[in-house]
């Protein structure tokens, strides 16, 4: 039996050893995991769980910019969701999912990139697929991101949106993936 304990905190209230473990997780959780994915995670709230001492879950939520349509979306960008894999399965996602949700309405939309396993979790949770065509505004202009078509997910903030999922979506630059 698991001695399970939530934190919600922002990225400056985590300890040393809290940043080190959350990075660890992530870089164990994902093949490709790098500098730019880990800076990508902070800057913003992160919801922990942890079994006993170990930390064995991890999602965090930053603020981001999407256009869509006429519109700029003050979003709230889900990243960094990961549970150790000796522990998956407890609802230990699910848990960080909800934490990452009750954030979401400080923000006009909430949006994620989904890899294809974790997009059972996203869809049972209310998140919806955006179908249409996704784009970055990049340092030399818009530029077309089909490699992320059909991966990003999208959950109402705080007031529903006309959002037309089948329309473009760009989303801001950064370093490392842009979605």
């Amino acid at each position: 039996m698991m001695d399970v304990v939530n934190r919600l905190l922002h990225t400056a209230q985590l300890s040393d050893a809290e940043l080190l473990a959350a990075r660890a997780l992530l870089e164990g959780a994902f093949k490709d995991f790098d500098l730019a994915g880990w800076e990508n995670t902070l800057g913003g709230m992160h919801a922990l769980t942890f079994d006993g001492d170990e930390l064995v879950g991890h999602a965090s939520l930053v603020q981001r910019r999407l256009l869509h349509g006429d519109r700029v979306l003050n979003t709230g960008y889900i990243e960094g969701v990961a549970v150790h894999p000796d522990h998956r399965r407890h609802g230990i996602a699910s848990a960080l999912m909800a934490e990452m949700d009750a954030l979401l309405g400080g923000f006009e939309v909430g949006a994620l990139s989904a890899s294809t396993v974790g997009r059972p979790l996203y869809e049972s949770c209310g998140w919806q697929q955006w179908r249409g065509p996704t784009f970055s505004l990049t340092p030399s202009g818009i530029q077309r991101t089909e490699d992320d078509d059909g991966s990003v997910y999208v959950f109402p903030g705080r007031a529903p949106l006309d959002l037309d999922l089948d329309g473009e979506l760009t989303a801001d630059w950064r370093a490392g993936d842009v979605w």
